[in-house]
């Protein structure tokens, strides 16, 4: 089976677009064709000649490039200009133009009749043939009514009553609205994929013969690059030699710069502020976190939201129900009720009210009302460092009623310390043997965590230099979110929480005392096996963000429930709960749980969005209405698991996420208003034959470039 590419030109219209996806669709061998309008694509599967693809989309009237066309990617009136004067279809109403005029004089020059007439229907074929081609194109070979079949349909009535010279004007409003539509989806486009721009197209390389500067496609997991001061990074990667400040405000928004050494991880498009860096990279160019944030936002166009969905069924079968109405208006006043089907002195005949109806039925402003808000306003996210899979997220995040949290490194910065090792033997004193034992057999169990707790384990026990008395314990297996084990020195040892030695072991009294006793100081408690006895417990602290109180302060001014969801104890979930002010608060949970939970709160308040590190969050994040990734700059985890991805590791982005997301909404209820309020205003005028045919046309042209523009406008939003 072949899987191909076409780009595109002249995509002007995301309905009339749409007929080159069904007109594919219906060849034989395609097996499917998806049409990307953002980025002025088809991609087409199956066993069929690319050139026979090629040759159906330029019937139906559309032009096919080698490449893909660089758009524009500034609104300016030079740019609008150029863009009007390299339109291919608008400049060929020019020589159309000039037969119109000329037919005009020649009755002074005592011409008349048939000689007076062939000019105008030039001047109308002249401006008018692709336009005629593409609409009965679409109608015989795909049986489908679209704007340009209803344009000829207008420009023949419009023949037929002797309206010549403003069937001629229709024309010309037609391209000109088409100019503008491609001149604002280009834009549109533009400022979406300018993320690919972010990350240079190549790179230095350092080998022992020196450097050489090669293409990022080039390069493999492994090579070692070198980055100057200044430079943007071109791979992820991890430095090995040097040290700065990076700016990773290009792909998280993050203000702030960011101190880098050697170990740390660094991400494509980013800035290195000073020094020169030595990076080994971990990523292929396809691959980079610059190149997934493109395929993310880009592919998020293929997910509709509800309204999209809707608009889309109702366009389908809008069409024809217009062409209907058109036709009925035109024959049922003058067969029935004896009314004038001509135009007259006395007002205009009911085929021109019918050919109103027909020009200001048009559905294009309808169906570009949702498709540029969700992309403009998935562009402005992603600009914001905040990446949504889909424009459905973008939809049901502005209607969500309940916001839950989860604890550790989402509420928590994630970085644990290790507070209190007491064994059951404690000698006493600040280097206690057994104590170092129990930590050593705990980073066994831990070795290959990658949980917050785990990593705070093993901090510690090379902090202690511990971590390597004990080999790895093998054959780990997870206690239901509560603890896990595994065999160390061939004995089954295990590591977790209180409830799960209560419910499995024999815990002294007296460590259960003190394990309680660290919990009522808000600490998170770990107790070790070692396969034979209960051997002592682990003490944690994590600190919470110091802008989560912020934050939830925020959620609740704008309506929202906050609810956190954790596995930890109830103490130390109660202390974190009450300094943050938060409304409800669920503690001791099993991944199980927090799935029951959530349905619970969504039967109770209604739509509810889950906000997770994605390090153990993703059944909790996969059962909201919408998962909110933490921290996916580098992460590839988070990228893959949530809906929403906050690129930064900060909650500082969910009031603007949340606001954006309603903006949006807003946005395309004003559009979809707008444009059934304006249509139905001048279908109205139309009837009552209160309308010329090139008004109905300026009534859908102006709507449809109003919504286009108005839903731009999410491109320019800002935080209150």
């Amino acid at each position: 089976m072949k899987n191909f590419i076409i780009p595109l030109q002249g995509l002007d219209c995301a309905d009339c677009a749409h007929v080159i996806e069904t007109s594919l669709k219906s060849m034989p061998g395609i097996q499917d064709a998806r049409l990307d309008f953002v980025r002025a694509q088809v991609a087409v599967s199956g066993e069929i000649d690319p050139d026979l693809v090629r040759e159906r989309i330029r019937q139906l009237g559309f032009s096919v490039l080698e490449t893909p066309e660089q758009a524009s990617t500034h609104l300016s009136f030079a740019g609008f200009w150029k863009t009007l004067l390299s339109n291919q279809t608008l400049r060929s109403t020019f020589p159309g133009l000039i037969l119109l005029l000329g037919s005009l004089f020649l009755p002074r020059l005592g011409v008349s009749g048939v000689w007076r007439i062939i000019p105008q229907l030039a001047a109308l074929a002249a401006a008018g043939y692709p336009i005629f081609l593409s609409g009965l194109r679409s109608l015989f070979l795909d049986r489908r009514l679209t704007i340009n079949f209803l344009l000829t349909l207008a420009v023949i009535g419009a023949v037929v009553i002797n309206e010549t010279p403003e069937a001629f004007i229709i024309l010309v409003l037609f391209h000109l609205s088409e100019a503008m539509e491609a001149y604002t989806n280009d834009h549109a486009r533009a400022v979406l994929t300018e993320f690919a721009d972010l990350a240079p197209k190549s790179a230095v390389r350092l080998r022992e013969s020196g450097e050489d500067l090669v293409p990022i496609e080039n390069l493999s997991v492994g090579d070692v690059i070198v980055v100057r001061a200044g430079e943007r990074f071109p791979m992820d990667g991890v430095i090995i030699a040097g040290s700065s400040e990076i700016n990773q405000a290009p792909i998280t928004g993050e203000s702030r710069l960011i101190a880098k050494q050697p170990g740390d991880a660094v991400i494509s498009g980013t800035i290195n502020g000073q020094g020169v860096l030595q990076v080994r990279v971990t990523a292929l160019a396809r691959d980079t976190t610059v190149q997934r944030i493109v395929s993310l936002v880009l592919d998020a166009r293929a997910v509709k939201a509800r309204q999209e969905k809707f608009i889309d069924r109702f366009a389908a079968v809008y069409t024809p129900i217009v062409v209907l109405a058109a036709l009925l208006t035109a024959l049922v006043p003058t067969l029935l009720f004896g009314q004038p089907f001509w135009n007259s002195a006395g007002g205009y005949g009911w085929l021109h009210r019918a050919l109103s109806l027909l020009m200001i039925g048009c559905p294009c402003a309808l169906v570009v009302s949702t498709p540029v808000t969700i992309i403009s306003g998935l562009t402005r996210a992603a600009r914001a460092g905040v990446i949504f899979k889909g424009g459905v997220y973008l939809e049901t995040l502005s209607r969500a009623k309940l916001a839950a949290f989860d604890k550790t490194g989402t509420l928590t910065l994630g970085k644990p310390v290790i507070k209190k090792v007491k064994s059951v033997d404690c000698l006493g004193g600040d280097q206690c043997e057994r104590c170092d034992d129990l930590l050593a057999l705990a980073s066994s169990l831990e070795y290959y965590s990658t949980h917050p707790l785990g990593q705070a384990v093993m901090d510690a026990a090379h902090e202690h230099s511990v971590a390597a008395r004990y080999a790895p314990a093998e054959k780990l297996e997870s206690l239901n979110g509560r603890g896990q084990q595994g065999y160390v020195n061939g004995k089954l040892a295990t590591i977790g929480s209180l409830p799960l030695f209560e419910a499995e072991h024999q815990v002294p009294a007296a460590l259960r005392q003190e394990t309680l006793a660290a919990e009522s100081l808000g600490e998170t408690t770990m107790l070790v096996c070692d396969g034979e006895r209960v051997r002592g417990f682990l003490s944690a602290q994590d600190a919470v963000r110091p802008e989560a109180e912020r934050v939830i302060r925020a959620l609740k001014q704008r309506g929202l429930r906050t609810v956190m969801l954790t596995g930890d104890n109830a103490e130390t979930a109660g202390q974190i709960s009450a300094a943050l002010d938060l409304d409800e608060t669920y503690a001791a949970l099993l991944p199980e749980e927090k799935w029951k939970l959530l349905g619970e709160l969504r039967e109770k308040y209604g739509q509810v969005l889950m906000v997770g590190d994605g390090s153990n969050d993703s059944p909790a994040l996969a059962s909201a209405d919408i998962g909110i990734g933490m921290g996916g700059a580098g992460n590839a985890q988070v990228l893959e698991t949530a809906d929403v991805v906050l690129m930064q590791d900060e909650l500082s982005q969910l009031p603007f996420v949340l606001d954006l997301s309603r903006r949006v909404r807003g946005l395309i209820q004003q559009n979809i208003a707008v444009s059934l309020g304006v249509k139905f205003s001048v279908a109205v005028l139309a009837l009552l034959g209160l309308t010329p045919l090139w008004v109905a046309v300026l009534g859908d042209i102006g709507i449809t470039l109003a919504v286009t523009l108005n839903g731009m406008r999410a491109l320019r939003f800002k935080q209150a």
